[in-house]
């Protein structure tokens, strides 16, 4: 029997990712190719991706702007939609955001939320880059004076007394009136077009599967998740798998767009000048 083209890929630990990437990685579905996962924070997946180390990889897309000469956008397997957006938080509720003198910290530079917090507030200069999952915690110890958190922490932080600052994704929102675009799935350049299709296409089959089979793929994503509570878990998936994870659609590809467009009107992103989407 051929051996199967094997494929190195890359997703986070968050439930979203675990659900979207199970039947794929566990051949629950047919598929013509071989994955072996590697999981990590989507900062390491950032910083791994800038040495084209995975061909395959969940990225922000804020590090996929810094690296789109080697790598494209896949149909499937995105983070965008409404409500879903990184939350500037902080234990002081009366935080004025004006003063640049402020230590924020964010969960890694070149995620899409420290895109996001330096478009709407440039002012906020003074980041320390920390483990999203740390960001809380940090914060209940005073040691920042505010933090920009994602996943499923936007779930958790006024458990911890902390008050919400600024909405990033809800500003973006109103702003643009789409979508806020968070991760994508990218893969190399380099791969044939008929292999890259063939992957996206299988990431939607797999998203297929475990819409249409939860409990299956819930012991992947219980064994992985930073927070074991089922109600949060499933509210993590219920936000970021949607719609647009499926399949981008033309509204998708317009928020990225806009998304890129606004960070290189401000700098903070280079001119991206080959496609960036399959064709």
């Amino acid at each position: 029997m051929k051996s199967k083209q094997h494929f190195n890929i890359g997703f986070s630990p968050c439930p979203n990712d675990t659900y979207i990437f199970d039947a794929l990685i566990h051949s629950k579905i047919d598929s013509p190719f071989r994955f072996s996962p590697h999981l990590h924070d989507v900062q390491v997946l950032n910083q791994m991706a800038m040495q084209q180390i995975l061909p395959v990889t969940k990225l922000s897309f804020f590090a996929y702007a810094q690296v789109s000469a080697h790598y494209q956008i896949l149909d499937a397997g995105s983070a965008l939609g409404n409500g879903c957006g990184p939350l500037l938080i902080s234990k002081n509720p009366n935080l004025d955001t004006k003063h640049n003198t402020l230590n924020i910290c964010v969960p890694g530079m070149q995620t899409t939320a420290n895109l996001l917090l330096s478009l709407f507030y440039p002012q906020l200069s003074n980041k320390t880059p920390l483990l999203f999952s740390d960001i809380e915690q940090a914060l209940v110890r005073n040691a920042f004076d505010a933090g920009v958190i994602i996943h499923e922490n936007r779930f958790t932080y006024n458990r911890l007394g902390l008050q919400l600052i600024a909405d990033l994704g809800a500003m973006w929102e109103l702003k643009t009136q789409l979508p806020i675009p968070l991760g994508c799935i990218a893969v190399a350049r380099s791969l044939p077009e008929a292999v890259k299709k063939e992957i996206s296409n299988l990431i939607s089959s797999s998203i297929s599967y475990a819409n249409e089979n939860v409990a299956d793929v819930m012991p992947y994503i219980k064994m992985n998740a930073q927070n074991m509570d089922e109600a949060v878990i499933k509210q993590h998936i219920d936000l970021y798998v949607n719609d647009y994870s499926v399949k981008l659609g033309s509204n998708g590809k317009t928020a990225i767009n806009t998304l890129f467009a606004a960070g290189y009107d401000k700098q903070l992103i280079p001119e991206l000048t080959q496609p960036i989407f399959l064709n």
